[in-house]
């Protein structure tokens, strides 16, 4: 068998597409920079920057820091809001053929829903992923997704306002105390799937300026440090989904995605698609490496399906012809 022989098709909602790799959202712009080094519709699909109903400048410089085998971000979610973004961004990327992602945010449940109905028969659009990291202003503040009942607020209304031909993932922080308790909540909601994980927060001390590395005094980080959660936390809902504690939905896994490798880890653990985000930073080529990378380490195991290795970690016998 041949890397070439191998079939990377997934099912997404009513759609399939060519492969399982998207991009994480806020890491391609709205794929107008990404273009400049990747084909996108190359890609299953691409995760735009997060959108919110009104244009946003974000948060105060510096607002990127450099740290080991990662990066903190406290960006703040810039962007040029629904209207321009339908009005300018969604025509580009659909001449490009790029199947669309579209990840949304608001700070309150009727800006999510607000958002959302914007979305509903937009060329090349296919889904909807919810940032609900956010902060919820009519909670004091606190954050969407670090409680059931509030996370399940906003699928909810999402999911009645959205075109019903529109996926929606929810998009899971890693600080929480159980992450299943959440995934449960989203997905009684009415979330169509999942997206793990967003940033875990970090702080770095600037030893120059004896000062906070960001202004905002903390941020998310991400890139290969934080892989390990991402897969735990992957492994972990879907474990919950095997065990009828969770209806199964499919799963998105992110968090350090660096390589084909990685992507395959990712699956085992039951994720059904992956997405590279900060690797983009440094290599805007990645995705075509890692699509590439991937089918040879299907290949070398004798996997002709990437649908066939989702979630094989969780069985307990080894699969024909197989040794452990």
């Amino acid at each position: 068998m041949t890397p070439e022989d191998v079939d990377l098709t997934v099912p997404f909602g009513p759609l399939t597409l060519p492969n399982p790799l998207t991009t994480a959202a806020g890491c391609a712009g709205y794929g107008r920079e990404l273009a400049k080094f990747v084909p996108l519709d190359a890609l299953g699909s691409v995760t735009t920057r997060t959108v919110m109903s009104c244009p946003r400048a974000g948060s105060a410089v510096p607002r990127l820091a450099e740290t080991p085998s990662g990066m903190l971000n406290a960006v703040g979610l810039p962007g040029v809001g629904i209207d321009a973004f339908v009005r300018d961004e969604l025509p580009r990327l659909a001449e490009l053929g790029a199947r669309v992602l579209v990840s949304i945010a608001g700070e309150r449940l009727e800006e999510f829903a607000e958002v959302a109905a914007r979305l509903g028969g937009r060329a090349g659009v296919i889904g909807i992923e919810l940032n609900i990291s956010c902060p919820n202003s009519a909670d004091r503040g606190l954050l969407f997704a670090r409680n059931p009942a509030t996370s399940y607020d906003v699928v909810r209304a999402v999911r009645r306002a959205a075109d019903a031909q529109l996926p929606v993932y929810a998009k899971l922080s890693p600080d929480v105390a159980s992450i299943t308790e959440i995934a449960a909540a989203c997905v009684q909601a009415g979330a169509d799937g999942l997206s793990m994980i967003n940033t875990t927060l970090g702080t770095a001390i600037d030893l120059d300026t004896l000062r906070p590395a960001l202004a905002a005094g903390f941020g998310g980080l991400s890139g290969p440090a934080v892989r390990p959660i991402a897969v735990r936390c992957v492994y972990e809902v879907h474990a919950a989904m095997l065990a009828g504690r969770i209806p199964p939905v499919p799963i998105i896994g992110m968090g350090g995605l660096r390589t084909g490798r990685d992507a395959l880890e990712f699956a085992l653990a039951g994720a059904s698609g992956v997405a590279v985000g900060t690797t983009l930073f440094n290599d805007p080529t990645a995705p075509l490496r890692i699509l590439d990378e991937l089918r040879t380490e299907l290949a070398a195991r004798g996997f002709t399906k990437f649908t066939d290795v989702v979630g094989l970690a969780h069985r307990t016998e080894t699969p024909a012809g197989r040794t452990p």
